[in-house]
């Protein structure tokens, strides 16, 4: 079976992961693997599970991979999903995919996620359920811009947590999809060292500057939005780390997923406190680049109390 749908998998260096991902996709249409210049097997196994190889060269701005694919691919389809390589799509949600975009009065679908962590579904820690809006009509949809003063802030060639804003109306589908990394929590530490250099300073511009209006803030709202509204109240709550972990574990009851969750929230708790942190090193930059530029030089800058934690 050939469902009208073009699939779109931005990669590097996902020779782990990027088989089982393809091969639960091998239903649709097309598929396009963007990669930007792997240098392992990714694309090697890409061609061999027939995909379409497109390279993106990431040029520092804007757009990033997801927006420069959906403005530039020649999708030949209306619809299209869009997945990561550590995510795979389950028969029954094929099937329930078939049937959505038949329907007449939506313009997208979000989907939720069943995340796996250490061989575990973590049902509990506030991550289930977890919508993403992936399947849409292309011409539709674009991922987030969050304003200016956020362009050199460097993440890579995509956006932490990125969100599709559609121009239309979006359902929700009732199956999952899942979302399994293969690779070791070196590689989910590796990551996440490089997503708090990330937050850090979008947290840190979001302090100064308006908040994105591409995406409503409504406690009472979708999900997304929901999301958007304890994002912004979050930035200003004092000892993250600390009420993380109590959040996720305690309250948001991940102890019920046993060791996976246990660890899974210290981990996050742990990435919070490194948000923080280099959240500090921005501002101490600043002040130290508002004293070069005053005319203070190379003299030795004096450390206060509050620099020498």
């Amino acid at each position: 079976m050939s469902l009208p749908i073009s699939v779109l998998i931005p990669v590097k260096n996902e020779e782990t992961n990027l088989a089982a991902c393809l091969r639960s996709v091998a239903w649709a249409d097309e598929v396009f693997v963007v990669d930007s210049q792997s240098t392992d097997d990714t694309i090697r196994i890409a061609e061999r599970l027939g995909a379409n190889i497109v390279q993106f060269y990431y040029r520092g701005s804007w757009p990033k991979k997801k927006n420069w694919a959906l403005s530039h691919l020649p999708f030949r389809n209306e619809w299209i999903l869009i997945l990561d390589a550590d995510e795979r799509i389950t028969r029954d949600l094929r099937d329930e995919m078939a049937e959505a975009i038949q329907r007449s009065g939506y313009d997208g679908y979000f989907i939720n996620r069943k995340f796996i962590f250490l061989g575990r579904w973590i049902k509990h820690c506030g991550w289930y359920p977890s919508w993403n809006l992936r399947l849409f009509k292309h011409k539709l949809g674009r991922y987030e811009y969050l304003g200016a003063g956020t362009e050199d802030i460097r993440s890579g060639d995509n956006e932490v947590h990125e969100h599709v804003i559609i121009q239309g109306k979006a359902g929700y589908l009732r199956h999952d999809m899942l979302h399994e990394d293969f690779r070791d929590l070196f590689h989910w530490i590796e990551r996440h060292n490089r997503y708090s250099s990330w937050e850090a300073k979008v947290y840190q511009h979001l302090r100064t500057a308006a908040f994105p209006k591409t995406l409503k803030t409504n406690l009472f709202g979708e999900p997304l939005q929901r999301k958007r509204f304890l994002k912004r109240l979050w930035i200003y709550v004092p000892c993250k780390p600390f009420i993380k972990f109590v959040v996720m574990y305690v309250f948001m009851l991940g102890f019920l997923d046993g060791k996976a969750g246990y660890y899974f929230c210290r981990l996050h708790s742990h990435h919070e406190f490194n948000i923080q942190a280099k959240q500090y090193e921005v501002r101490f930059q600043n002040r130290l680049n508002g004293r070069h530029s005053a005319g203070i030089g190379d003299q030795h800058v004096e450390l206060r109390s509050d620099d020498s934690a």
